[in-house]
């Protein structure tokens, strides 16, 4: 039974994981900066370059949350008042789709309450299985 709390741990890890990743992208989104073949480029940090969270099974149980970048990490927006805009006044704006990172934190919360609950659930198995009287 020691397997079902490492599997309901993972993911747990899991969906604290997606939430941080989630969050961050929503923090950074209008982190702008140039376009990458601007000429000014190497002069300014370059945009936020927002990331993702895949989980995969793991073998023998539980699941494994892997961060990526998105690709493409950037869109071009137009910002003449920008510093580092470029001659058409285009800068390379957060590949971040707010909506979807929305939806990622729905998924967060639902995910790490249905793993909260089956620890609460093994917990109160193994109370109740202790406390049989002969």
């Amino acid at each position: 039974m020691g397997s079902i709390l490492a599997i309901a741990s993972s993911g747990l890890a899991a969906a604290s994981l997606r939430l941080q990743v989630s969050a961050s992208n929503v923090a950074n989104a209008e982190d702008n900066g140039p376009l990458p073949d601007a000429a000014n480029a190497s002069n300014y940090p370059p945009a936020y370059v927002p990331q993702r969270v895949d989980q995969v099974a793991v073998a023998g149980g539980g699941t494994k949350a892997i961060v990526s970048n998105i690709s493409p990490s950037y869109t071009t927006a137009y910002d003449p008042t920008a510093p580092y805009a470029d001659q058409s006044g285009n800068v390379a704006a957060p590949n971040v789709d707010l909506a979807n990172e929305a939806v990622q934190q729905i998924t967060a919360k639902y995910e790490f309450a249905a793993n909260a609950k089956v620890i609460q659930v093994y917990s109160e198995m193994m109370k109740s299985l202790l406390d049989i009287k002969t």
